[in-house]
């Protein structure tokens, strides 16, 4: 690592963000769904950047934009995503691919220092046609067959319909070079209040959580509302309702300090005042950054469906739809984020899990990687309120880049 490190520019760091929040814009943050207009602008100011730190610029099959450098010596592999949730925030995602660019733009072209960093924007982080799949292509996870399945969320249109639409159609998919890169780095808004309400600049991420999703159907008996007496009934909607209480009251006997759950959705067919509900579906959520937790409690989960079904009631099915395995962040990064924060931010960081997926996890099944988090305003995410002090982002940045220089410094 260099006696005197290049300084980064703060101000081009905050105007590049502002200018990726003018493309697709809502309200104070905003709404670019993949493969949307606001989308691939974002991924063609993306392209047209690279070639300004020494990369060659590439827009994939898939949507992913990767930059790669023909500069001697390792190569630290850095970025996030450009795509949002529905009218959301304008940081998510693009916080991490500006601070690629900023240490790619410092380091790069600095002779003295060995190697580059090469940057890349991953497709659909925030899940609209499925859950990372930019990412797991890259890392070679992703097959054809899935790309058949996926369908945009948001109005069912397939993603083969999607990417001829983007002009993406028959360009090959980018796939990683098996030990081109020393590893991963990536930074995010922290999307909590834990680095705010502790006066803290700089999270340093130890782990990712696991998701694992779930479609719970049950099935009772469609009937007349004001004809049917209640001792017969076999109301779905109703078994719906006992299940979560029966899951709020029982799972904390069974999770880990951090484990959540959500039930996300919850829909009643058909739907009608006047009508018993035959058939109901939920959509419920467990995270843990421990995968045994989580077998633990889909376990639970199955048997308290089977205990519904076996009181003749209703019958109950639980599908997992989604699983996310949960990923270490490599010890050697979060040392070198540490050290960083030490000596750029007063050492104010914090050694903490993330408990929103990204895809430093999906990178972590075949490199080393990491990630640093910026305080969020409130603790606030995925709203268009979302936000972070310059002076954070700013801090963040200067901290990225210094633990890009020694990531690279340690391979020499």
């Amino acid at each position: 690592m260099p006696n005197n490190p290049p300084p980064i520019d703060g101000a081009r760091v905050l105007a590049d963000l502002n200018t990726l929040r003018g493309i697709g814009t809502y309200r104070t943050g905003v709404h670019k769904p993949t493969f949307s207009d606001a989308h691939m602008g974002s991924l063609r100011w993306l392209a047209e950047r690279l070639p300004e730190a020494g990369l060659a610029a590439e827009v994939d099959g898939i949507g992913n934009v990767v930059g790669t450098s023909a500069k001697p010596g390792p190569k630290l592999l850095a970025g996030s995503h450009l795509e949002s949730q529905n009218f959301a925030g304008w940081l998510d995602g693009p916080l991490g691919v500006v601070y690629a660019l900023e240490a790619a733009r410092v380091i790069n072209p600095d002779a003295t220092i060995r190697g580059a960093v090469e940057v890349a924007s991953w497709c659909d982080e925030e899940g609209h046609f499925g859950h990372f799949l930019g990412s797991r292509s890259y890392v070679g996870a992703l097959t054809e067959a899935d790309i058949d399945a996926a369908r945009d969320r948001n109005s069912d249109r397939t993603m083969r319909e999607a990417l001829a639409s983007a002009g993406l159609a028959g360009r090959p998919r980018v796939t990683a070079e098996r030990g081109r890169h020393v590893g991963y780095l990536e930074a995010h808004i922290e999307q909590g209040e834990t680095l705010e309400s502790a006066d803290l600049s700089i999270g340093v991420v130890t782990s990712i959580v696991g998701i694992w999703q779930y479609r719970i159907v049950f099935t009772g008996e469609q009937n007349h509302a004001g004809t049917t007496r209640m001792a017969i009934r076999k109301d779905a909607g109703l078994a719906m309702s006992r299940f979560c209480v029966a899951v709020d009251e029982s799972f904390p006997k069974l999770s880990g300090p951090r484990t959540v759950w959500t039930t996300g959705r919850m829909t009643l067919d058909p739907g009608a005042p006047s009508i018993i509900p035959g058939r109901a579906e939920m959509l419920f959520q467990i995270r843990d950054d421990d995968a045994g937790v989580i077998a633990r409690l889909e376990q639970h989960l199955r048997a308290l469906a089977a205990d519904v079904t076996a009181q003749g009631g209703c019958v109950v099915e639980v599908e997992r739809i989604r699983t996310g395995t949960p990923a270490r962040m490599d010890a050697g990064f979060q040392d070198a984020i540490e050290a960083a924060a030490r000596d750029l931010a007063g050492g104010k960081s914090l050694r903490m899990p993330s408990g929103a997926g990204h895809d430093a996890q999906v990178l972590a099944t075949i490199m080393p990687a990491g990630m640093l988090f910026v305080p969020s305003i409130g603790g606030i995410s995925h709203h268009w309120h979302e936000n972070t002090a310059d002076a954070d982002i700013v801090t963040g940045a200067a901290v990225f880049v210094d633990a890009c220089l020694r990531l690279l410094a340690s391979t020499s």
